[in-house]
């Protein structure tokens, strides 16, 4: 058997895995149609909180991430190598799924549950850091962007190179799909957390932290 076998495998799982738009189905599930004709038009959770269904916002984040912690803790089974390639699967899955024409999620919640597959000390650090500066600057999109690069560091720091490396290569992926974000943050427009704002098309960033919403209300984290 060909050494890159298990690793080939593992990415074609982790992108299985990923590319399943939990946002997408439980919305449609509830009865409130395609989440892609509101908002942002976004499968993630940000999104599906504006339909007003805090629940279906947070069992969204959840599998989001789940998906992409079981993706490493199944192919992980094959060795190292074919955990990183679950990894990076599963967060190329979420951000563009087969499914929907290539049309995903910004990759947040899927690449924090990477994380914790990879190396939980990294996970718990992301996390962390995302809550603290989303705490301070009050810019879901900022945290999660400065939040991955955080986890970065740290996953040099604590983790085995190859884990590392993976989470060094997926991290501009997240902030590119967060360009809309960025401009706006640069502009100075980028709605802060708790403040109430129309659901323009790419608002936002990616979820709250805990005990405050994007409208002002309870979070979904």
């Amino acid at each position: 058997m060909s050494p890159a076998l298990p690793a080939v495998a593992a990415l074609a799982v982790g992108y299985a895995l990923g590319s399943i738009p939990f946002g997408l189905l439980l919305t449609r599930a509830a009865g409130l149609g395609d989440i892609r004709s509101i908002g942002s038009g976004n499968i993630g959770a940000t999104n599906v909180l504006r339909t007003g269904r805090k629940g279906l916002a947070a069992a969204t984040l959840l599998l989001d991430a789940l998906k992409g912690l079981a993706a490493v803790l199944v192919c992980g089974i094959l060795g190292p190598v074919a955990a990183v390639a679950a990894a990076i699967g599963a967060v190329l899955g979420h951000m563009f799924p087969v499914w929907l024409s290539f049309k995903g999620g910004k990759g947040v919640a899927t690449m924090l549950g990477v994380m914790w597959g990879l190396s939980w000390p990294v996970g718990a650090i992301t996390c962390a850091a995302w809550l603290v500066l989303a705490a301070l600057f009050r810019y879901s999109s900022l945290a999660a962007l400065l939040g991955v690069v955080i986890g970065t560091v740290a996953a040099w720091l604590l983790s085995d190179w190859r884990s590392a490396a993976a989470i060094t290569a997926l991290v501009p992926l997240v902030w590119l799909r967060h360009h809309e974000n960025i401009r706006r943050l640069l502009a100075g427009t980028e709605p802060k957390i708790g403040r109430k704002t129309p659901a323009d098309p790419g608002q936002a960033g990616v979820f709250a932290p805990p005990g405050v919403g994007h409208n002002g209300g309870p979070s979904i984290s």
